[in-house]
Formats: structure tokens, C-alpha cells, sequence
């Protein structure tokens, strides 16, 4: 069921008239060879250019930093309105959730992905482990479960514990696995209808699940 909607996505992305900035290369042969469509650069120089694109494969926006090398690379710069119009496609296709926190606060969220960065807000993201869109869960003597986003209709946080609701009706409780035994907190990342298309980071939404009370998600 996943591979064959990763396979329509990929149709309906591709189909898509040309709208953001387009990455290409020059080939030893004189051919322009597109490396990238539907992206937002967000720095170029002499030796590299950096954008940001929607990863079909992990369903939320990824950073690429591409390395000139020999070959000419060619960067077309879209304006303002399209790039809107390409963060709107990647809300789309991303995981989208109203997010209650503990202040009673809703928020909407789209392309929503969890992260790691050290406890307490204190120093950047955590690089070592890689960001997911899953819940890993300890769930007592039944042990551990990993629960993909697409199978959850709403998670809820209390204290150390977490319920999944899942969209088939199960309910599985327990505590969050943590992927390292260092001082880590999670967070829930994703981009809001305030996100800068501009913006160097792909997202504007970033608060830690231990702050949240629910996760719905659409």
C-alpha cells in the first residue's frame, strides 16, 4: 500500500507544472540535465548550492547541500508566488496533524516529523540520530512497537506515557523509546501556514512531545 502510493505521489509531483527553483547540470556532452525541480535554494557560492525539497520516500522536506565539482551547475530562481505555490504542494503530501499543547493551544501542522535535539532547548539538533515519522513504544510486558504515522489517528500525552489510537481502533500505551542512552529530548517539527517559503529551515513549528497533549492526525 505504501510503495503504490509513493508511486502515485511521484505521478502527481512530476505532473506538476514547473514551479519553484530548478537545479541543473551541464554533462561532458554539453547536455542540461535536471538534478532538481519543485526545490527552494536557500545559499549558492562558488563551490556549493544548498536547497530544500520534498522527500516522497520519507514524506517530509529534506535539505541537500550540492557540491559544484567539475561540471557546471545551472540554478533558475523562481519568484515569490511560486515558491508559495511549492510549499503549498509539500504541505499536501506531507503528514498533516491538529496539534493540541498543554496550554490548550491548537495548532495545524503539515509535513509533521520528530527530531532530536539535547534537553531543555539548550544547543542544536541532535545529527547523530536521524529524524523519523513514527513512534517507537514501550508497551509494557508486550514490549516494544514501532507505529508509523500513517497508522495513528491520534496520539496522547500524559506525563511519561503515551496512548496510540491507532485508525483500525487498537490502543497501545507506554513510554516513548528513547534511540540513545545520552540526555536527549524528542520534538514534534513541521511547518504552519506562517512558514517563510524562504526560510533556511524546513520548518517553523518545533516543540518537544513532552509539551504536547494530543496528536490528531488527518
Amino acid at each position: 500500500m505504501k510503495a503504490l502510493w509513493l508511486l502515485c505521489s511521484c505521478a502527481v509531483l512530476c505532473a506538476q507544472p514547473l514551479a519553484a527553483d530548478t537545479i541543473s547540470q551541464i554533462n561532458a556532452q554539453g547536455e542540461e540535465v535536471v538534478l532538481q525541480r519543485d526545490a527552494i535554494v536557500t545559499q549558492q557560492d562558488s563551490s556549493f548550492v544548498v536547497y530544500k525539497h520534498f522527500d516522497l520516500k520519507e514524506r517530509r522536506v529534506t535539505v541537500v547541500r550540492l557540491n559544484r565539482g567539475s561540471l557546471p551547475i545551472q540554478v533558475r530562481i523562481a519568484n515569490a508566488p511560486a515558491r508559495e505555490q511549492i510549499v503549498k504542494l509539500w504541505k499536501h503530501f506531507g503528514y498533516q496533524a491538529s496539534i493540541i499543547d498543554l496550554a490548550g493551544k491548537t495548532t495545524e501542522v503539515h509535513d509533521l516529523y520528530l527530531d532530536f535535539y539535547p534537553p531543555g532547548g539548550r544547543g542544536s539538533l541532535l545529527e547523530s540520530l536521524p529524524p523519523r515519522t513514527d513512534f517507537p513504544i514501550l508497551s509494557g510486558s508486550a514490549g516494544p512497537d514501532v507505529i508509523d504515522f500513517d497508522k495513528i489517528d491520534h496520539v496522547e500525552t500524559q506525563g511519561d506515557e503515551i496512548n496510540i489510537v491507532t485508525r483500525e481502533g487498537k490502543t497501545v500505551s507506554g513510554k516513548f523509546i528513547m534511540p540513545t542512552t545520552q540526555p536527549a529530548e524528542v520534538r514534534v517539527l513541521g511547518i504552519t501556514d506562517n512558514y517563510d517559503p524562504a526560510s533556511a529551515d524546513v520548518y517553523d513549528y518545533s516543540v518537544p512531545l513532552s509539551r504536547l497533549k494530543m496528536i490528531s492526525f488527518k
